[in-house]
């Protein structure tokens, strides 16, 4: 049982003197019908972008020097989003803030990178998956070894240089977000692993990458700084921290990012309704509760185990993330109630949400919800919108359902 030992922000304050429930039913037995379901119903979507996978050029951030970064050719960087050059000065510098909005100048290149490497791979192992076919095992380990082990081509595993903001900050911790589409390339490396096309002196150097990947993001400052976030930032730094751990079996590490989502993120982030407070007081707070919720479902599908479910982790005062799912669900089904009920709009993209999103077939697996898992089959799995697809780390449900 967990004592919650900390005291809250005002926003969120609550009486929590007892223990918080913690039940752990095993999920693998209520899940296994409907996986098969994610597969068939996928099926098509899975083939048509593995195959257009097997014609992809190697990926590599090499191939794109960014002018303004002070690293080297293997080294990320990007710059971040809502940054604007300063229209008072001669030479832009420093940038401006207008929170919400994107720059059209930003450089990109690296990030594009990321989410080419990570779309084509989890395309090819969710393939592999439903078909045993080694092609798309032979196609996917060439794409990673250029990626993650060719020391002339990889990308180096920090983030020194991410979200740099021109005439102000070289490389922040927020920037740590960017590799949050990373988390789907263990779950396709696992999907593929076991085929003899897939050789362990590969395996090896991977696993390698995520475990110092992660310690870097576990012992750098700008690690520290994203860690400590109180808004989504933070989700999505121990989902990585999650996904990869989990990958390179720390252990100590995934009982860390457990602690994170019963003692930190449910009661300081989480309103009484389920709501988050944080991502509502944004300029885009429809899609940002999106992609909490998103990534908070997702931690609880990765850590949840048959002797700890976060699923059914509740605080003394009712709130879990069910309460969260039941909150942002009726806007998930009908967006016009969102401003029905006094939310505000979306400054960007506003008209693209929602997509296919995560939540709804991880909840709806969880809380056996036949209206989750029917939204969920309606929805979008492959939004146009580059905002959406930003937001959207997981491409292939098919490598998350267990």
């Amino acid at each position: 049982m967990n004592q919650i030992r900390y005291a809250l922000p005002v926003l969120l304050t609550a009486a929590l003197s007892i223990p918080a429930v913690h039940a752990a039913p095993p999920a693998s037995t209520r899940q296994a019908a409907v996986s098969m379901d994610v597969a068939s119903i996928d099926h098509d979507r899975i083939l048509k972008a593995a195959n257009a996978a097997l014609n992809v050029a190697p990926i590599t951030i090499t191939a794109y020097r960014a002018k303004l970064s002070p690293g080297g050719p293997n080294d990320f960087y990007s710059n971040g989003d809502y940054w604007w050059p300063n229209p008072d000065t001669s030479n832009g510098l420093p940038f401006i803030r207008h929170d919400g909005r994107t720059y059209p100048g930003i450089f990109n290149k690296h990030r594009e990178c990321i989410w080419q490497l990570k779309d084509a791979v989890a395309a090819l192992g969710a393939a592999y998956k439903i078909t045993d076919d080694d092609r798309y095992v032979k196609k996917a380990v060439q794409l990673l070894q250029v990626f993650f082990v060719d020391h002339k081509t990889r990308m180096n595993p920090n983030l020194h240089y991410a979200q740099a903001i021109p005439g102000v900050s070289n490389g922040r911790g927020i920037g740590i977000i960017d590799t949050l589409h990373l988390i789907e390339v263990p779950k396709a490396i696992e999907a593929m692993q076991k085929s003899p096309a897939f050789p362990p002196a590969v395996l090896a150097p991977l696993k390698q990458w995520f475990a110092d990947y992660c310690a870097w993001m576990l012992a750098s400052k700008n690690g520290h700084d994203e860690a400590r976030a109180g808004n989504n930032h933070s989700v999505a730094f121990w989902l990585q921290v999650a996904v990869f751990s989990q990958f390179t079996g720390n252990q100590t590490n995934l009982a860390r990012c457990r602690r994170q989502f019963e003692q930190v993120f449910l009661p300081r982030q989480m309103a009484q309704n389920g709501s988050f407070p944080r991502e509502l007081a944004r300029t885009k707070p429809f899609g940002y509760s999106i992609f909490q919720l998103d990534n908070m479902t997702t931690l609880c599908q990765v850590l949840s185990n048959s002797k700890i479910d976060l699923w059914n982790f509740t605080l003394p005062d009712g709130r879990n993330i069910h309460k969260a799912m039941q909150f942002l669900y009726p806007y998930l089904a009908d967006k016009n109630k969102w401003l029905a009920d006094g939310h505000r709009k979306d400054v960007e993209a506003w008209n693209n949400w929602p997509a296919r999103e995560p939540c709804l077939l991880f909840a709806g697996l969880a809380f056996q919800d036949n209206q989750y898992l029917a939204l969920w089959q309606r929805l979008n799995p492959d939004p146009a919108n580059r905002e959406v697809r930003r937001n959207m780390a997981i491409t292939q449900p098919v490598l998350w359902v267990k």
